[in-house]
Formats: C-alpha cells, structure tokens, sequence
C-alpha cells in the first residue's frame, strides 16, 4: 500500500471570469445574504459527539440572539435556493435547528440542519469559502459519475447538498463484518468502479473517510454504490499515486476485498464497463463538458511543480505525449479523458 500522502494545507484558488461565466449558464450562481465569513462570527461552541461518545471532531456553535435569528432567516432561505429554485411558500415551516462546524481538514465547513417543523423530515447542508478546484470536483463529479450533485456559489461562498451514505471508514468498522459473501463481492466491484472514475478525473485523496458506501436493497438482495464527497484535492497533487483509492492504506480492506473476491478477468472486465459508461456520459454532455475543461485550462488549480511531477508521472504510465505537452491541470484532465476515449474504441473495435 502506498505511504505517500496528500499536501493537506492547499491554498484556496479563486473563481475567475471564465468560471464565473461557466457557473452561471449551468444555473450554479445565486444569491445570499449569509457569507461563509459571516459564520465565523460565532460567540461559544461545545464538541458534537456521536452515539457512543467519540469526538466527531465538529463543534456546535453559538451566536448572539440578534446575530442568529438574522442568521436564521438567511439560512431557510440559502436551503430554498438549493432545493426549490427560491420557492418561500414554506419557509415559515422551516427551522434551523443546529450549525455545526468543522476544524478537521481543509475546507472547514459549516454544516446547518433544516427540519421541517410540519413532519419532523430533516436534512443538511454545507456552507464552505469557495475554492476553484473544489468546484471543479463538484461539476466532474456530475457531469462523468453516475450522481448528480447539487450545489450554488455566491462569491466566496459554496453552498453543497448533503450527500447521503456511510463514511467509508465507518462502514469498514461497523458495517463490513455483517455483510454476506456474496455483498461483499459485489462491494469489491462497486470498488473498482470507484477507482476507475477518481484516477480517470483526477480526484485526488479519496481515503475511506472522504466517500460514503449507499446501501441500496433491490428486490432481494442488497448492492453499495460508493460516492465521494471531498472534492478538495481536484487535480492539485503531483504524486499519480493519489488519485488511486486502492493504494490508500486508509482503504487496504476495500482492497482486500478486491483481492479476495474478484480475479483479474473481473477486474479488467468492471473498469472496462466503467469506462464504457464515462465514455456514454462525456458524449452526451460534450458541449458542457468543453466548456468546463476550457475553464479548467485559465484557471491555475495547483503549484507549477505538481503540475510537471503529475505530466511526467501519467506520461510514464502511458507513454502519450498528450499528457507531456500540458501545461495547466486542465490539460492535463482533457488529455486523461481524451486518453480513455481513443483507448476505450480500440478495445471495442
């Protein structure tokens, strides 16, 4: 398993005009009164622990009595903006009942729990200082993965749905031990799909505790899909090493799993399938996928020398001299997927 890990203390890289421009025809701008600065303003917090008392390293803040009902109001309408395009006809049945905020981690983010005063229903979201590449991940993620992802920016600030499923470490600890033989089988394919669709995109430092596992129960049986939900290391690392789950030692069970259940023709078989669906997915969004990757290419997403470590790296792993021509992360992105696409009809042709 590989030792190598991320750089954690990644600056922030600001939205440019051609972005901005990107982000508002595909419907991703909005407006608020509430920036993710203005959340920092809290007066006290207490750590939030979990069912069996360990430290979720997120503390629940407080504000001052003006300061939260200002907050609030705000704060039912940034969760009406995601959810019904700005429609207030129930936001007096909305209640924010905790904000909570995280100090592990890059991004830092704010986490706000909208319940529904009618019927108890509740959800969250995320309130995080907007980071370019963060973004970037978000926009891949839905546009080559089979999920759809839900977000808005207001100048500096990212507003993100949140996404449903178990953290991955959580899952290898509590959840791993009860599933059948045959579950885990199909979870060391959902695996390598996975892994296929991170390295593909470039979505780097997906150890266990950065993707969710879904539990879906389908007539009889039970399937997983695996979903990342940290999109902060987006075509930011040199190392080609970790923008490949199955080298994590944070994952060496899903590995294992690999391993243990599926040969090498089944490997080979779920990344070609994989691929085979990006390759469907990349056609019918070609004209937006363009225009995300020309984004990608004017905005800087990681320090000159990640960007030669990482050419160097793929150009010896494929020997294309696409990836050696590159000059930004973005390039180097349109050359991965451009790689996948011309190797995807020699296999089938």
């Amino acid at each position: 398993m590989s030792e190598e890990q991320p750089q954690f203390k990644k600056k922030y890289y600001p939205i440019n005009s051609t972005f901005r421009s990107y982000l508002e025809k595909y419907k991703r701008i909005t407006k608020t009164q509430v920036f993710y600065d203005d959340l920092l303003r809290f007066q006290g917090s207490v750590v939030v622990y979990d069912k069996e008392e360990k430290d979720t390293l997120w503390v629940r803040v407080y504000y001052n009595e003006f300061d939260r009902a200002e907050l609030d109001e705000s704060l039912k309408k940034i969760y009406t903006f995601l959810h019904s395009d700005g429609d207030e006809t129930n936001l007096e049945y909305l209640n924010v009942d905790n904000i909570d905020y995280c100090t592990f981690g890059n991004s830092k983010p704010f986490r706000v729990k909208i319940r529904n005063i009618l019927n108890d229903n509740y959800t969250h979201f995320y309130i995080k200082k907007a980071d370019a590449s963060r973004i970037f991940g978000l926009e891949l993620e839905h546009i080559i993965s089979p999920n759809t992802i839900n977000f808005l920016v207001y100048e500096n600030t990212l507003i993100e749905e949140h996404i449903v499923g178990i953290p991955g470490d959580l899952f290898l600890e509590n959840n791993l031990q009860e599933c059948s033989e045959p579950e885990k089988t199909q979870l060391a394919k959902e695996f390598v799909k996975f892994n296929e669709r991170c390295t593909i995109g470039l979505l780097g430092d997906m150890r266990s505790y950065n993707f969710v596992v879904i539990p879906i129960y389908d007539f009889d049986q039970r399937i997983f899909r695996i979903r990342a939900i940290d999109f902060d290391q987006q075509s930011y690392e040199g190392s080609f090493k970790l923008y490949k789950p199955h080298l994590f030692k944070e994952n060496f069970k899903f590995s294992e799993l690999v391993q243990n259940k599926l040969n090498h023709k089944s490997i080979t078989q779920y990344q070609i399938e994989e691929r085979s669906v990006i390759v469907k997915r990349l056609i019918d969004t070609n004209t937006r996928l363009r225009r995300l990757i020309d984004a990608m290419k004017s905005t800087r997403l990681a320090p000159v020398e990640h960007i030669h470590q990482l050419q160097d790296e793929i150009y010896e792993y494929t020997l294309d001299v696409n990836f050696k021509n590159a000059k930004s992360m973005g390039e180097i992105v349109q050359a991965a997927l451009d790689y996948m696409i011309r190797n995807y009809k020699f296999e089938n042709s």
